[in-house]
C-alpha cells in the first residue's frame, strides 16, 4: 500500500533536491575563482615565459588581485606541444591560464603539435620584449660591419625553429653571408656556447640576456627596436645599421577555449589593473627593460592572428616550411 506524502512535505523535498542541484552546479560569476589557479608554462624553469609567469603571479599577490593561489605548472617536452596540448585539453575550465611564447605559433605551424592558437582564449597582452644581437666579450666582431665584412658567422638558438633562428637567418640574407644555425636546448646553453666561443653570435630576449650585457661578459650590437632604449643607449637599432629588422616578443596570457566570457572579462580587468600598477613596472618592466605593451582581449586576438600569419610568411621564405 502506498503511503500517500502531505503536500507541505513535498514542497520541502522538491526545495531540498532544487538547492542540492544548485550546490553542485557550476560557480556563479560573481564567486569566480574559488579554486586555486593553474598557471601552465610549456618550457622549464628559467627561461622567459617561465620568469613571466612567476613575476605575474608574484605581482598578482602582493597587489592582492585575486583571493586564490595562482600554481606554477611547468610540462616542458616537444617545443612547448607538451604544455600547450595539455592546457588545450582543458576546454572551458576557467581555472588554467598559460603563457604566449614563439613555440605557441611555430611548432603548429612545422606540424610538431595538434593544437594552434585556434585552440585557445585570448587574455590580454601585458608587454614587448625585444632582441639583442650579442657576441662575446674578447669576440673579434665589434661592430655588425665586421660580421658582413666576414661573410659568415654561427648563430646559437635556443631551439631548431625561434625567433633566433628567424632573425638570425634573415640578417644573413640581408648580408648577403652565409649561416650556420645551431640550436640547443634553451637560452641558457645558447649563452654558454657563446661564452665559450661555440658559435660567433646569438639574438636573445632583452629580458634574459642584458644582465650578461650590463655584466660585460657579452657585448650587444644591435637591438631590434624601432628606437634604442634607456637601459642600453649605446646599442644602435638594425634599422640605424641598415637592416629592415624589427622584432619584440608579445607577451601575454591564454586560456583554454570555450572559456566562459564573464571569466575572460575577469583576467582582462585583471591584467589591466596590472599593468597599469607601479608594482608591475618597478618589478618586471625596468628590472627586464622590458617595454610596456597592454592589450585587450579582443586585440590581443587580433595581434595573434597577425603574429602567426608573419611566422607562416617568413618561415616559407626562409624555407623552413613548406
Amino acid at each position: 500500500m502506498l503511503t500517500k506524502i502531505p503536500h507541505s512535505l513535498s514542497r520541502l523535498v522538491l526545495s531540498v533536491a532544487a538547492m542540492s542541484v544548485l550546490s553542485f552546479g557550476p560557480a556563479k560569476a560573481e564567486d569566480y575563482p574559488t579554486r586555486d589557479i593553474q598557471f601552465v608554462v610549456p618550457f622549464s624553469a628559467g627561461g622567459g615565459s617561465d620568469v613571466l609567469a612567476r613575476n605575474i603571479a608574484g605581482a598578482i599577490k602582493e597587489l592582492k588581485l585575486l583571493p586564490v593561489n595562482i600554481l606554477i605548472d611547468n610540462r616542458p617536452g616537444s617545443g612547448g606541444a607538451v604544455g600547450y596540448n595539455f592546457l588545450a585539453g582543458r576546454k572551458g575550465n576557467p581555472d588554467y591560464v598559460g603563457t604566449v611564447s614563439i613555440a605557441f605559433f611555430t611548432t603548429p605551424l612545422m606540424g610538431g603539435s595538434p593544437v594552434s592558437y585556434k585552440n585557445f582564449q585570448p587574455l590580454a597582452a601585458i608587454a614587448r620584449d625585444p632582441y639583442i644581437m650579442a657576441v662575446a666579450a674578447n669576440s673579434p666582431f665589434k661592430t655588425m660591419k665586421d660580421l658582413a665584412a666576414k661573410g659568415t658567422f654561427i648563430a646559437g638558438s635556443p631551439a631548431a625553429v625561434s625567433d633566433s633562428t628567424l632573425l638570425a637567418r634573415r640578417l644573413a640574407a640581408d648580408m648577403k653571408a652565409k649561416v650556420q644555425v645551431v640550436p640547443f636546448d634553451g637560452d641558457g646553453e645558447a649563452l654558454s656556447a657563446l661564452l665559450g666561443g661555440h658559435v660567433d653570435v646569438m639574438f636573445g630576449n632583452l629580458s634574459e640576456i642584458i644582465a650578461q650585457v650590463k655584466g660585460g661578459s657579452i657585448r650587444a650590437i644591435g637591438i631590434t627596436t624601432e628606437e634604442r632604449i634607456a637601459a642600453l643607449p649605446d646599442v644602435p637599432t638594425f634599422k640605424e645599421l641598415g637592416y629592415d629588422i624589427q622584432l619584440a616578443q608579445l607577451r601575454g596570457m591564454v586560456m583554454p577555449l570555450g572559456t566562459p566570457p564573464e571569466t575572460v572579462a575577469y583576467w582582462e580587468a585583471l591584467l589591466k589593473k596590472l599593468a597599469e600598477s607601479d608594482y608591475w613596472r618597478e618589478h618586471y618592466l625596468e628590472r627586464f627593460s622590458v617595454l610596456p605593451a597592454y592589450l585587450d582581449s579582443k586585440a590581443f586576438g587580433a595581434e595573434i592572428v597577425k603574429i602567426n600569419d608573419r611566422y607562416e610568411i617568413l618561415m616559407r621564405e626562409l624555407g623552413v616550411i613548406k
